[in-house]
């Protein structure tokens, strides 16, 4: 078969692995081209060779990934490099590359990711490491200070409004956007996320939505169940739907044991996280916030007026102030890293929101002992909503409302247009960027502790999870619940508008005092709504609408 027939039915939506098996029913279609049918099977065959081999490096189960493991997949999967690029052809050039170190995850893999790169291209790699809650205060700097220091960045699509509508990003080639396979992103990462005024400047090398992972040994555990029974639980014992069942069994776990072990219920991450805890905040509160019948939910889409101080959002608010009680001790100075990787991982706690990394790592990472009692679903609903255009809480006819906080829209890699004056290092960047985002590259990424998540069409092939290690049954809740986040008619997105971290940030530390008790929750939400209107008022109202409006399709 032609590749340009081959492309053509990859980007109609079979997958390699369809390619192959519906190899037969596709005949006429290969013989129409004028090639035999080998010639169909025989790049699936050799994806899926590399894809099961890549899998199995260090293998689930086998012990975390190491810095060898990075750099024996990143080297076998340098061949799409190999045909874009001459050996050495990018020798003497030197990039700067600005990313997360978030749980030695990020730039640790891509350091030896990009080391058979340097190696076979000839270019040098030097390295700028950030910590989560630097990352946003840091990247500000440059941008006011005009003083972009790196030629590569590890960003969010959020900050494409602070960045990309600034000029500042390198426009992606042709040659990148077939080297990375763009048509197998999911439907809400592709344009118009990664893209500015219609250009396309972002390799997607992550998909981010907030999931709900539980303790099944907790939920199906029959003293538990009496006990719930007994004091006057409403309904079965059994995982929570909604938040308010979140919150009646956070308190109802308060000081309850399981095999000899202290149990706790829900986990908050209360603690200012450089912007980013506000997003575990906002995972609380989209189902009471975003109403079907309206795309926006944090802002007035006509007037930029912050809905952060709506009944909703003070719901949610009061929810974390009334649970903290019943959490873990301290649990208001924890942060999402303590309640992902040291609480939840480590066995304490039987609730937790995270992005996806979460159900990758339970299995993966050496510190977990919750491998084997996990499960997954899509955030909780709530028996109501609030509506923000008649001001009045509403129970749907079809049932709770749920509403998928697609947080961050995920990590990529853009290049900066401080390159574009230098065709051998502009080349050279995108390069970089392209064998980071590779779509082969990217399914080890989602399956091993790498700070990324399954983002690709192609990632959701669930016998390349089990042949991996992966436990069917486990692999299935936890990709359906990643495919439903991103598929939910009702999902919460987030706005790329300039400033959104600036928001986030002023957001955070009002939240700090009022989870304390310093603030009663609905003075911290006027506080924060105080704050993003100034902020708002400062970045340019009408800009802002415009933009915001833009970012939900409206």
């Amino acid at each position: 078969m032609k590749v340009s027939l081959y492309n053509q039915l990859v980007r109609a939506g079979a997958t390699r692995r369809d390619v192959m098996k519906g190899a037969a029913s596709m005949a006429a279609v290969a013989a129409a081209s004028g090639a035999g049918l080998g010639a169909l099977t025989r790049p699936a065959a050799a994806a899926d060779d590399l894809r099961a081999q890549i899998l199995q490096i260090p293998g689930v189960g086998k012990g975390q990934p190491t810095d060898a493991d990075f750099q024996q997949v990143g080297e076998l999967c340098l061949g799409a490099t190999k045909a874009n690029v001459k050996e050495g052809e990018f020798a003497g050039v030197e990039l700067t590359f600005m990313g997360l170190n978030n749980q030695n995850l990020h730039n640790v893999l891509f350091r030896g990711f990009l080391k058979a790169w340097e190696t076979y291209t000839g270019a040098k790699i030097n390295w700028i490491d950030l910590a989560q809650a630097d990352y946003n205060p840091r990247l500000q700097q440059a941008i006011a200070t005009n003083t972009i220091d790196f030629d590569i960045v590890e960003m969010g699509a959020p900050f494409e409004g602070d960045v990309c509508g600034k000029g500042l990003t390198s426009e992606m080639p042709d040659w990148v956007r077939q080297q990375i396979d763009m048509d197998d992103l999911v439907a809400y990462l592709k344009p118009p996320v990664g893209t500015w005024d219609g250009k396309q400047y972002r390799v997607t090398v992550d998909g981010d939505a907030h999931n709900f992972n539980y303790r099944t040994d907790v939920f199906a555990d029959a003293d538990l169940a009496k006990a719930w029974k007994d004091g006057g639980g409403g309904g079965e014992w059994g995982v929570p739907k909604t938040w308010q069942q979140v919150q009646a069994v956070t308190k109802f776990l308060k000081g309850k044991q399981v095999n000899g072990q202290d149990v706790f219920g829900y986990l908050d991450a209360p603690k200012p996280w450089g912007g980013f805890g506000f997003y575990f905040l906002g995972s609380r509160a989209s189902a009471y916030a975003k109403h079907p019948d309206d795309k926006a939910w944090l802002f007035d889409p006509d007037t930029m007026k912050p809905r952060i101080n709506n009944p909703a959002w003070v719901r949610a608010i009061q929810d974390v102030i009334d649970a903290l009680p019943s959490e873990p001790q301290d649990q208001i100075n924890a942060d999402p890293n303590q309640t992902c990787f040291s609480q939840f991982l480590g066995g304490t706690g039987s609730m937790l929101v995270w992005w996806g990394d979460a159900g990758s790592n339970v299995k993966t990472n050496d510190s977990s002992v919750v491998g084997d009692v996990t499960g997954f679903s899509i955030l909780p609903g709530s028996d109501d909503v609030y509506n923000s255009k008649t001001g009045q809480w509403e129970k749907l006819a079809s049932g709770p409302n749920h509403a998928p906080n697609c947080a961050y829209i995920g990590w990529g890699v853009y290049v900066m247009a401080r390159v574009d004056s230098d065709e051998k290092k502009k080349k050279a960047a995108w390069s970089a960027a392209a064998h980071l985002g590779g779509k082969d590259l990217s399914l080890w990424c989602a399956a091993y502790p790498s700070g990324f998540q399954p983002y690709r069409n192609s990632h959701f092939n669930i016998p390349e999870w089990v042949a991996a290690g992966y436990d069917e049954a486990f692999i299935s809740s936890y990709l359906k619940s990643e495919a439903d986040s991103y598929n939910h008619p009702n999902a919460a997105i987030e706005p790329r508008i300039p400033g959104i971290f600036q928001y986030y940030s002023a957001a955070e530390d009002i939240l700090a005092n009022t989870f304390a008790g310093k603030m009663k929750a609905q003075e911290g939400a006027d506080a924060i709504a105080a704050a993003w209107e100034k902020l708002t008022d400062q970045i340019g109202r009408e800009n802002q609408i415009k933009l915001y409006k833009a970012s939900l399709g409206m």
